[in-house]
Formats: C-alpha cells, sequence, structure tokens
C-alpha cells in the first residue's frame, strides 16, 4: 500500500470510522431508551417520546375531555406531542453531535 503525502493513514482511519460506528450505535441504543416528556393545560395532557422522535406514550386526563370542547382536546394534544417531538429531536442531535464532532448525519439516520 502506498502512503499518501502528510499523515495519511488508511488503516487509522478505518479503526477511527470503526469507533464513530461503534459509538454511534450505542447512542441510538441509548435514544430508543431514553423517555422525553411534555405535558399541556397544566398537565391535563402528557405525550412521551423516546430519543428516536417516537411517540411512545400519551396520557389525557378525564378532566380534560369536555364532549362540547373537542377542539381544545386535540390542541392540548398536538401541544403535548409537538412539544416532546422537538424535545426528542434535540436530545438526538445533541448525543449524535458529541460524538460525530458536530458533523450533521441527521439525514442518514
Amino acid at each position: 500500500m502506498s502512503k499518501m503525502p502528510g499523515n495519511f493513514n488508511m488503516n487509522n482511519m478505518m479503526k477511527q470510522f470503526q469507533k464513530v460506528q461503534q459509538e454511534m450505535d450505542k447512542v441510538q441504543q441509548e435514544l430508543g431508551e431514553l423517555r422525553l416528556e411534555a405535558t399541556a393545560g397544566g398537565g391535563v395532557v402528557k405525550a412521551v417520546a423516546n430519543g428516536k422522535k417516537q411517540l411512545v406514550e400519551i396520557s389525557i386526563s378525564p378532566e380534560a375531555v369536555d364532549p362540547d370542547d373537542v377542539e381544545m382536546l386535540q390542541d392540548l394534544i398536538l401541544a403535548a406531542v409537538n412539544e416532546v417531538l422537538q424535545k426528542s429531536e434535540d436530545t438526538m442531535k445533541d448525543k449524535m453531535g458529541r460524538v460525530t464532532g458536530g458533523i450533521d448525519l441527521s439525514g442518514l439516520m
């Protein structure tokens, strides 16, 4: 194998890539196990997501259910879900950014 100018070493680069891949796999597993929570309406609606932007639970207190105001309940659900999904996105970017050194690989996940 011919050496390229400078300190370029293909074996070292491959080892580093494998290490980063292993760390990314570990973070992906952690993100799947992570639980993030957001509430709306003073806590009457709760949304829980994992760190992979997947909704895993919705809780609605009975006092949030008013048959004459379904739109309010829908708005509370949307607010809680959107907030928890944003938390999940931010957490994923933060954790993966630590592994990738800030290189945005979100299109690959």
